[in-house]
């Protein structure tokens, strides 16, 4: 019955399976032998996500500038600098979302993965596993396409993995059309167990990853290529499926709603309206998953009716 087409997801009937078990049986050298495999040895307590907690608020000031693919780096490196079960994987692109600063000051809880985004999320899945690490895994936002049926898995097996896509969307620019990250958040939407993050300046990236840290299943965090102003007070609050009204008043035409790059666009978009007399109202969503349904249709309603969505990313999605 070797190397016979069409077996697939097929059970043999009962006539084969006796004839299969006889050969097995009669390859078997010692049939009295038995093993006895040890029991594993607990030499490490599990993590309580709840102990996972940054040691202080955000030291960014407003209007200051920096990338968010940076503040994700300073921030993870901040959260290893206080929990020693913080680990840190990274694509071969370390310089790029910038994990090498957790990768500098904590190289022993750093796994380089090379250009083999498959192997690196299975290797996050590993470190996570019995509640013995918090992981986060990082690469370019369009790598993660190579990694989807680990992700999916990932979210299967109620894995409890952070991963952060830089160099999201089109405002990655000249890096060009093939590392433009444009279809990641259909992807993690897809996902059951997934949350997503998509912070806009270097206060709510910090606050992102220390929600990451301590929110169970597969959570995934945005960011971007070019330098951004800080928006956010250090003492700013944020909770998953929040969103924040970042600039309104009472003669507000319009809702936008807008995150990352497109944040900052409709703030200077709102700013440019304003001296022409239109006043439009500008949502910061924070997590795409879970959305705050609520803040947007409310904001919407009181600007009748009218929302407009300004996205780095496909329709789709």
């Amino acid at each position: 019955a070797e190397d016979k087409l069409g077996w697939h997801a097929k059970p043999l009937p009962k006539d084969m399976a006796e004839m299969v078990m006889k050969d097995l049986q009669s390859r078997i050298m010692n049939s009295s032998k038995h093993l006895y495999p040890p029991a594993p040895i607990e030499d490490s307590p599990p993590v309580s996500l709840r102990n996972i907690r940054m040691p202080s608020a955000p030291s960014y000031k407003t209007g200051e500038k920096i990338a968010t693919r940076k503040a994700y780096g300073m921030a993870l490196a901040k959260l290893g600098r206080y929990n020693e079960r913080v680990v840190a994987l990274d694509g071969d692109t370390n310089n790029l979302t910038y994990s090498e600063i957790f990768k500098n000051e904590h190289p022993n809880r750093f796994v380089e993965c090379y250009i083999a985004q498959q192997n690196m999320v299975s290797v996050a899945m590993g470190c996570a596993a019995r509640e013995r690490n918090v992981v986060f895994a990082s690469t370019l936002a369009s790598f993660f396409t190579r990694a989807y049926d680990q992700l999916r898995m990932a979210a299967i097996s109620e894995s409890n993995i952070n991963v952060c896509g830089s160099h999201c969307g089109l405002s990655t620019g000249e890096e060009g059309p093939s590392l433009m990250g444009l279809e990641d958040v259909a992807m993690f939407r897809a996902l059951p167990t997934a949350t997503i993050f998509y912070p806009s300046d270097g206060v709510s990236t910090e606050k992102a990853v220390e929600l990451a840290a301590t929110t169970k299943g597969v959570c995934y965090i945005r960011t971007s290529r070019q330098d951004s102003a800080i928006i956010y007070n250090s003492n700013e609050d944020f909770h998953v499926g929040q969103a924040k009204v970042v600039y309104q008043s009472k003669d507000d035409q319009v809702t936008v709603v807008a995150a990352g790059v497109t944040l900052h666009e409709a703030l200077a978009a709102a700013e440019h309206l304003k001296k022409e007399r239109i006043s439009v109202r500008v949502i910061d969503p924070f997590t795409i998953k879970p959305l705050d349904i609520k803040t947007i249709i409310d904001h919407t309603r009181a600007t009748r009716g009218r929302i407009l969505t300004v996205e780095d990313h496909y329709y789709e999605g």
